[in-house]
């Protein structure tokens, strides 16, 4: 008979094998970015030393693009991008995903705050929105020049982005990253854990022996 110790093993191995298996599924699903149709609105590239800084301030832009009254259509279209461009890069959450030109996860990284950062500027253009907009501008060019991140490029600083293409992380390459590859694997077995906390505590309990 199977020990009751080897069901978290087992539990936690099934779900690790399911999450990767999800992975190269999206692995073959991923496209280059150069392709797609392009039939989106384009998205003007963002520096590396940009996206460092635009990153601390992903929130508020956001939040303040939410709230924006006189918004129109290209807007709104941006806006939806960078949330659904953020998900597919985990939240940016992965060690690395920003500062790191070698993750697998930092094209996709400079999409979502490309998109943030076309979002910020456009609502400069908001009556209503145009103060509050300027003051994180000003707050971003100022931590730009005291931490020096001006001239700081990579090989996808000169990346521009289309609506109509997402860029998924570079999900095949996770294993040769190291970073990428603990926090996935963490996840997963997290994940594996959590499953079997829950079959335990939430079945039905058995029947005693007779």
């Amino acid at each position: 008979m199977t020990s009751s110790r080897t069901i978290p093993l087992v539990s936690t191995a099934l779900a690790t094998a399911v999450f990767f298996c999800v992975v190269a599924g999206s692995a073959l699903a991923h496209s280059p970015s150069g392709g797609g149709s392009h039939t989106g609105l384009d998205i003007p590239e963002i520096s590396h030393g940009e996206m460092a800084v635009i990153a601390d301030y992903r929130s508020g832009i956001i939040d303040l693009a939410s709230r924006a009254v006189d918004t129109n259509e290209p807007f709104r279209r941006v806006l939806n991008y960078a949330e659904i461009q953020y998900s597919y890069c985990l939240w940016g959450r992965v060690p690395g995903s920003v500062t790191d030109e070698e993750s697998p996860f930092n094209e996709c990284a400079h999409a979502y705050l490309a998109a943030a950062k076309a979002v910020l500027l456009s609502m400069r253009e908001m009556p209503q929105e145009r103060a509050a907009a300027n003051e994180i501008i000003s707050a971003v060019d100022a931590d730009m020049t005291r931490r020096g991140l001006a001239l700081v490029t990579c090989r996808f600083s000169g990346e521009a982005f289309n609506t109509a293409d997402v860029i998924k992380p570079h999900w095949g390459k996770v294993p040769l990253h190291p970073a990428s590859m603990a926090s996935l694997t963490g996840l997963a077995a997290l994940f594996g854990l959590s499953f079997f906390w829950l079959r335990h505590f939430l079945r039905p309990k058995a029947q005693s022996s007779e």
